[in-house]
């Protein structure tokens, strides 16, 4: 685009996702926005917000059944992180409103959605499982978390720019450890993120302390996933996704990493990117990858 004097009109840099212009100011092209927490009657969940920091600013929402709150069960924990190139979506889009009230409806767990503002951090979604960590006594500021979760069973699962979060997630956990009595058991990637893009110059920009394109964060290091925090890992590809060989790569080079876990690598023919996410219009489709995923989450 070419230069003026203006400096609300001068762009800067120019990305896939978004442009910055001269002045600071971010101009972002996907929109979305952002519901309440609600009681969902189709599925009978309850969802409500928490805040996990100030400074900074970090807020989760939480999912729950209903059927739940007359209960003293304990069941599985999903830490789930939301894609759009990092840029766009939150814990509060529609889409993934839906998608998680239909997850934790049919896999009677509690769900939890970090907020993660632009730019993506990794730090922020480290310190919400801290948060979430810090429940495991039953002592926490959240009360579904003291009274309903099992963190024997904890899974990270996470889409695009969210499922290459999750790698650094679970290598963090594999690294420094988490505090006893909570496990990561399993980890699920949705059509993940890891560099070989047009979007890498983007990532790039958005995080200034990066090493450059072989940044572990975007490159994963064998040696780091031989280290992953935990036993599963489950990872979805799709036919027609731009990002399908990349999901298949990590796959391949983490078997040869020399990781004591199980990896499975499901390729869903005919899709493209994070069509999961795509309730009502592509339910049949949908519906093998969410039983498969259920039953990654349940299984012995």
């Amino acid at each position: 685009m070419e230069s003026t004097t203006n400096p609300e009109q001068e762009v800067t840099h120019e990305f896939r996702a978004f442009r910055v212009y001269k002045d600071g100011r971010v101009e972002k092209f996907f929109k979305t926005h952002k519901i309440p927490p609600s009681h969902d009657p189709a599925t009978d969940v309850l969802s409500k917000d928490a805040v996990v920091s100030t400074d900074p600013s970090i807020s989760v929402r939480l999912f729950i059944p209903n059927k739940l709150l007359s209960s003293d069960q304990k069941i599985p924990l999903l830490f789930y992180i939301h894609g759009g190139a990092f840029t766009s979506h939150s814990a509060f889009s529609p889409q993934y409103q839906n998608f998680m009230n239909t997850v934790v409806s049919r896999a009677n767990l509690v769900g939890l959605f970090p907020e993660r503002p632009i730019p993506a951090c990794y730090d922020d979604s480290w310190a919400a499982l801290q948060w979430v960590a810090a429940h495991v006594d039953g002592h926490g500021p959240e009360e579904w978390l003291n009274k309903y979760a099992d963190f024997q069973r904890v899974f990270i699962a996470g889409d695009s720019a969210g499922g290459n979060i999750c790698h650094t997630l679970a290598t963090r956990v594999g690294k420094i450890g988490l505090p006893a009595g909570i496990k990561v058991v399993g980890v699920t990637m949705f059509h993940p993120y890891f560099g070989g893009t047009e979007d890498d110059r983007m990532w790039l920009f958005m995080c200034p302390t990066n090493t450059g394109l072989n940044d572990p964060r975007m490159k994963p290091d064998p040696a780091d996933l031989a280290q992953l925090g935990c036993e599963r890992l489950l990872i979805f590809v799709a036919e027609l996704d731009h990002l399908r060989p990349i999901g298949i790569d990590y796959y391949e080079v983490l078997k040869k990493s020399g990781w004591g876990g199980k990896v499975e690598l499901v390729e869903n023919i005919g899709e493209d990117h994070c069509f999961h996410l795509r309730f009502p219009h592509k339910v049949e489709e949908i519906e093998g990858l969410l039983s498969k995923f259920i039953s990654f989450i349940h299984e012995e």
